[in-house]
């Protein structure tokens, strides 16, 4: 890919191919994200070496990923992950125009081009595939003033709320799972825990797009969300492979869904359960059902998984009925990411006035040198 000549270090953009990587290849890649994490996330577990190299390697039917690396004078300075649609999956044309993009810079070595180099490769990315936005996050004040310096806009915002399991009231949890009258009206309770039946989840698929549609995203600008079985087959098989349960509880009024809860526990970090998506059909909604299914939820995981020392869960800032449960739960928030999106047309922009600055730089630097 490209190259960049600095004043006395060279800068290359050079992809990762986890299927062809070498030995070599790998171990510098493994040393530069622990790095990363150490940096960006301090405590936080890491993934061991074999489980990351197998998780790269496996092809997902629905999204692509490729990953970029900035090579400083030949060590790794910065990565880029773009993650996209599959081009010829069903309904790709509808993701076409949007690429996710992950990565970061060391931060020994910012302030030597990096960045701007990986945003020249994500342009030269847009350009080539016809993608018209680019979605990060950041949860960092840097990252989040990087961001805003190249014209990206802070679109949503997110907490990660987390709390002790063992901390949490079940007492109350208790009295959520068995609101009065649920019979009465109705409402069945279908409970799984380790894998849903995929007969079960097929006619599932509309129910939950339609609820996660529903849900406040502030001003993200992304295609729709659509909740899809062969993204269910290919996680089940990485849980299948790595060792993992997930719990889906439902509340149904006949055949529809009226409320639904569900999360995930993954063997590799088996002292953490993350909360998925928590939701409440429209005609439903003001009778305690959210409550009720998160709370059947977690005293099913504490059955089925008593190692449980930790729950996380994401909740948009602007989701005031979902933080106001959590909050009675005792949840508190960890940290805060920000998802900013950028258009090609900002980024081009930004990267022909980056140009001009650092032109005008080396032309002071010379005129001093003189």
């Amino acid at each position: 890919m490209s190259s960049f000549h600095g004043r006395s270090a060279k800068l290359e953009l050079r992809p990762f191919e986890p299927l062809q990587a070498s030995p070599s290849q790998w171990q510098a890649l493994h040393a530069f994200r622990r790095l990363r994490s150490q940096e960006d996330f301090p405590g936080e577990p890491v993934m061991s070496d074999a489980d990351f190299e197998s998780e790269l390697r496996v092809v997902r039917p629905l999204v692509e990923a490729r990953r970029v690396l900035a090579l400083h004078d030949d060590v790794i300075a910065g990565i880029m992950v773009l993650n996209f649609r599959r081009h010829g999956s069903p309904d790709s044309e509808d993701y076409a125009g949007h690429v996710d993009v992950a990565g970061g810079v060391a931060r020994g070595l910012r302030k030597h081009g990096v960045g701007r180099a990986l945003l020249a490769g994500l342009a030269h990315f847009m350009e080539s595939q016809g993608k018209h936005t680019a979605t990060a996050k950041a949860h960092l004040p840097d990252g989040h003033a990087w961001l805003d310096s190249i014209g990206a806009t802070c679109k949503l915002r997110m907490f990660e709320n987390r709390s002790p399991f063992d901390q949490l009231d079940w007492q109350m949890l208790a009295r959520w799972a068995r609101p009065a009258g649920l019979d009465a009206h109705g409402l069945r309770w279908e409970v799984h825990c380790g894998r849903v039946p995929m007969e079960t989840l097929a006619p599932l698929m509309t129910p939950f797009t339609e609820l996660i549609n529903d849900q406040p995203l502030d001003g993200l600008d992304i295609p729709r969300i659509r909740y899809e079985l062969k993204d269910y087959e290919s996680w089940y098989a990485d849980l299948d492979r790595r060792g993992g349960d997930h719990f889906l509880v439902l509340l149904r009024d006949g055949e529809q869904v009226a409320a639904m809860c569900d999360a995930t526990w993954d063997a590799r970090f088996p002292d953490r359960m993350y909360q998925q998506l928590t939701a409440v059909a429209r005609p439903w909604r003001g009778q305690g059902l959210a409550k009720a299914v998160k709370a059947r939820m977690l005293e099913r995981v504490r059955q089925c998984r008593p190692e449980v020392g930790t729950v996380l869960t994401n909740n948009a800032v602007v989701n005031a009925a979902m933080l106001s449960i959590n909050n009675r739960l005792g949840f508190g928030v960890h940290k805060e990411d920000r998802s900013y999106q950028i258009d090609l047309a900002t980024l081009r922009a930004y990267l022909a006035q980056s140009q001009v600055q650092a032109g005008s730089a080396r032309d002071t630097r010379q005129s001093s040198q003189a």
